[in-house]
């Protein structure tokens, strides 16, 4: 059994941030019910710029990635008869998930004590731009904006010589870490209400996922007074304290990542890999402390040892190193990784036209198993069903189309 079997969640939301964590909690097992607009459905379906605008017939990642595993209906939230029919559904929900913002909470008659006046048990969830207090509570952002830029990454991840700002590396970036992180906090608060007998409101922001992802800088910053420098590009590829701390340009253009923590324990073995034997004994790098000394020095003969051979080879060449190493991967080189494929960490799906896919699944595996994983719905799909579950008629279904509450 899927940890979060029997757990109904009611989603109000959009887009890929808090979306993505009723996805998750699909992957567990939970029955997440998906509202959409009536007319528009979510904003993201239509979405046809950068990463939105990729699809293969009915399969656009863009939607499949924070949707798959739920189930959609399609109500106009702004009629009577719609927000009737949500509030059947959340008397029969552990979990009420939005990211609406407060003044369309309101409008739409969607807050806590409406929730809750139906539901004294319902779990509140709001994932939000910049948090539920402070001047800016009602304000939107998307990850870009502020998990990335306003939360810090965009500096630390920006040489001080770079002709532009470095973007987020890849689409719904932080939203996909702020959706986890909301995904987290809701099974919390399904533990505590199993103890406590309290149902909670959890907040989770992309300003607080962002301010996460950056808080050992941030901590020393406040801790000193001053943001520490970023390195700049002329700095080259090694770490200016630690040669075996870095990004290593290979003779075709690609780059092998080393983060050996230890120089003095793995220099020997690195020394022998990168045919670098002669520099084993040499007086100059003989211990730690004249590795950290010597650093560019050092990481200056590293560099050109590896600029020597193509990508190819250090890839075949590193695998029986000790110290710790990576490929630098593509989008395309990570779904095919075979270490990624060999946790199955990238599961197969079934698209709404019958073609087998494939979508990266939610980072946490229970006994072993990755999570089995069904599409994202079409918009609306479900509309009769959910409806029908509630003890709606064939003839008060039909009513409700022909007014215009659902689709």
């Amino acid at each position: 059994m899927q940890p979060m079997s029997g757990i109904t969640v009611l989603e109000v939301a959009q887009f890929t941030f808090t979306p993505a964590a009723g996805a998750v909690l699909a992957d567990w097992g939970a029955d997440v019910i998906k509202v959409e607009h009536a007319e528009t459905g979510d904003a993201q379906r239509g979405l046809k710029i950068g990463t939105g605008g990729v699809a293969t017939g009915s399969f656009q990642p863009l939607m499949e990635h924070p949707n798959r595993g739920k189930r959609s209906i399609g109500l106009a939230l702004e009629h009577p008869a719609a927000r009737e029919v949500l509030l059947q559904l959340a008397r029969k929900s552990d979990v009420f998930l939005t990211n609406f913002l407060p003044a369309a909470r309101a409008k739409l008659g969607i807050e806590i004590d409406d929730l809750r006046g139906v539901n004294p048990m319902i779990i509140y969830v709001r994932g939000s731009a910049h948090g539920p207090r402070g001047p800016e509570a009602d304000k939107g952002g998307y990850d870009g904006s502020t998990f990335w830029s306003r939360a810090g990454s965009a500096v630390g991840a920006t040489p001080p010589d770079s002709p532009r700002v470095i973007s987020q590396p890849a689409g719904a970036y932080g939203d996909s870490m702020g959706g986890m992180t909301i995904a987290g906090g809701i099974a919390a608060a399904l533990f505590a209400r199993d103890r406590t007998g309290v149902p909670s409101v959890v907040d989770v922001s992309l300003l607080s996922v962002g301010v996460w992802a950056t808080a050992l800088s941030v901590n020393n910053a406040l801790l000193t007074g001053a943001a520490a420098p970023v390195a700049p590009l002329s700095a080259g590829s090694s770490n200016s304290f630690n040669p075996t701390i870095g990004n290593f340009r290979t003779a075709d253009g690609r780059w092998i990542n080393l983060t050996i923590l230890q120089p003095g324990r793995y220099w020997a073995d690195l020394c022998r890999h990168l045919d670098l034997e002669h520099l084993i004994h040499d007086p100059r790098f003989d211990s730690a402390e004249k590795l950290f000394a010597r650093a560019a020095e050092a990481g200056r003969l590293m560099a050109e040892a590896f600029s020597t051979r193509p990508y190819a080879y250090w890839l075949e060449r590193l695998k029986t190193l000790q110290g710790q190493w990576a490929p630098n991967n593509d989008a395309l080189e990570v779904g095919h990784d075979p270490q990624v494929r060999a946790n199955e960490y990238i599961v197969p799906v079934t698209d709404a036209d019958g073609n087998q896919r494939e979508l990266v699944a939610s980072p946490v595996q229970f006994d072993e198993a990755p999570p089995p994983l069904s599409r994202a719905p079409q918009f609306a799909e479900h509309t009769d069903d959910l409806l029908r579950e509630i003890g709606r008629t064939e003839e008060e279904i039909i009513e409700l189309k022909v007014q215009g509450a659902v689709t």
